[in-house]
């Protein structure tokens, strides 16, 4: 048997040739087998230029993910002294506009995740990005010399949810798209450089709020110029359009899969083959008086009708599908394990990093002190770090060891450690020196990302 990848960038399910007529007669078993024993000669962890190209037009979207998320905590600060003189957000106000994409990345993962089953991913693929630019365009339309602050930080809530439908819509998307085209044996580590872009949009999101504020410093220092602000921030959320409208196009004109198409293919055709046989038996009882001609014509009519309706009974039944699988415990520990998991992960994970003014002020970058604009860079700069020191790093932790480790050590170990440091930060907050909190934290951050929140989206 021989086995050769594609070159194709759109679509690098391989071909494959062989002498067994199993395989031949099963081309599921064939295209699986060819996945399995891929292999090139390179580290799973060098990527191949389709491979590479996959990781553009995904990773752009985790990279969006979390840039817009996460820039919330310092425009909720710019806020602050923009509408309020420095004074602290109403708590239930920022709050909401903090939460604001999160509820609505709820709604997008369901809405988007059954919307590309049933109407498949090239169908639906890009129209996240879509909803995500029109979102932070008209978050950026927030009239804050018109409304009321409070007015004014609800206006922006309501549109970062619309971004949020977008942003858990670019989860399943991206994810599914990715692992449709990825061999089995670097599926892990493709993914899993996707999901890296993650911390990359924490970092620049980050590092976008210390330039901007940089170039703002003429204007805003000797005196408060607050109103300056409305510029920063603008800038600072309108900077993710810009990877946002280039990876639009490639995502909207990006193929179907061949290994999904396929999968549909043969769901159809088991589908109906039994359907067309009774369809068929019911019609040749009804029919033995007929003449021969006429009742050839008659079941082959019946016959192409049958499939029509079978594959649109197929879509129709696509809930009662999904609870006829699941209600199997076999199936359903294995969802409940993973969603359950995931969520207990995303309260400590989400809680800590749009809430990050608490681990400011215990490292000193709390901006407690100096002119707004000092105070501002202050806040930057500890993002920054914090970002900087085990954020980033777990995420590659992940990508050099996913295939020689495995998803299931990598996770557990990431859960064991991650209670340790929250163990440690939660008993000793205020006890803590400013270095040793620092490195806790990190070692927490560190293993979120060399754990659970990389490798719970594989397999």
């Amino acid at each position: 048997m021989s086995v050769h990848a594609t070159n194709n960038p759109d679509d690098s399910l391989p071909s494959s040739r062989s002498d067994s007529p199993t395989e031949i007669n099963n081309p599921t078993r064939t295209a699986l087998s060819a996945y399995e024993i891929e292999g090139d000669g390179r580290p799973p962890f060098v990527l191949s230029v389709p491979e590479l190209k996959l990781l553009g037009i995904a990773g752009v979207g985790f990279f969006l993910d979390a840039y817009d998320l996460f820039i919330i905590n310092p425009v909720a600060t710019m806020l602050q002294f923009r509408l309020y003189g420095g004074d602290p957000l109403p708590s239930n106000l920022e709050g909401f506009m903090k939460a604001g994409a999160n509820i609505g990345s709820v709604i997008g993962q369901f809405g988007f995740g059954f919307a590309a089953d049933y109407y498949g991913r090239k169908a639906v693929y890009g129209k996240e990005l879509v909803l995500i630019i029109f979102a932070t365009i008209m978050c950026l339309t927030t009239p804050t010399g018109q409304l009321s602050p409070a007015s004014c930080l609800i206006y922006l809530a309501i549109w970062r949810i619309v971004l949020g439908v977008g942003v858990g819509g670019d989860y399943p998307m991206s994810a599914s798209v990715s692992t449709d085209r990825a061999h089995l044996r670097r599926r892990g580590v493709l993914l899993s450089y996707i999901f890296a872009n993650q911390g990359w949009g924490s970092l620049v999101g980050s590092l976008a709020t210390i330039i901007v504020l940089a170039c703002y410093k003429s204007v805003m220092s000797g005196g408060d110029h607050t109103s300056k602000l409305d510029g920063v921030w603008r800038i600072v959320v309108g900077l993710s359009l810009i990877p946002a409208f280039g990876t639009l196009y490639q995502r909207l004109t990006l193929p179907e899969s061949k290994r999904y198409e396929e999968s549909r293919r043969n769901h159809d055709d088991e589908e109906t083959i039994e359907a067309l046989k009774e369809k068929q038996a019911a019609e040749e009882a009804a029919s033995q008086s007929t003449d021969k001609e006429k009742k050839g014509a008659s079941v082959t009519t019946t016959a192409a009708a049958a499939k029509a309706k079978d594959i649109a009974d197929a879509k129709k039944n696509h809930f009662a599908e999904f609870f006829a699988y699941f209600s199997e415990w076999r199936h359903l520990k294995i969802l409940l394990g993973t969603t359950l998991s995931w969520f207990f992960l995303d309260i400590a994970f989400y809680g800590i990093n749009l809430n990050q003014n608490v681990v400011l002020q215990q490292i000193g970058f709390d901006g407690s002190g100096g002119t707004p604009w000092e105070r501002l860079f202050d806040i930057g700069i500890g993002n920054l770090i914090v970002t900087a020191l085990g954020f980033v790093p777990g995420y590659y932790a992940t990508v050099l060891t996913i295939e020689y480790l495995g998803r299931k050590w990598i996770q557990i170990q990431g859960f064991l450690l991650e209670a340790l440091f929250l163990g440690i930060l939660a008993g000793r907050f205020y006890s803590l020196s400013k270095v040793s909190f620092i490195v806790c934290f990190a070692f927490l951050q560190f293993f979120f990302n060399f754990g659970a929140n990389t490798v719970q989206q594989f397999d």
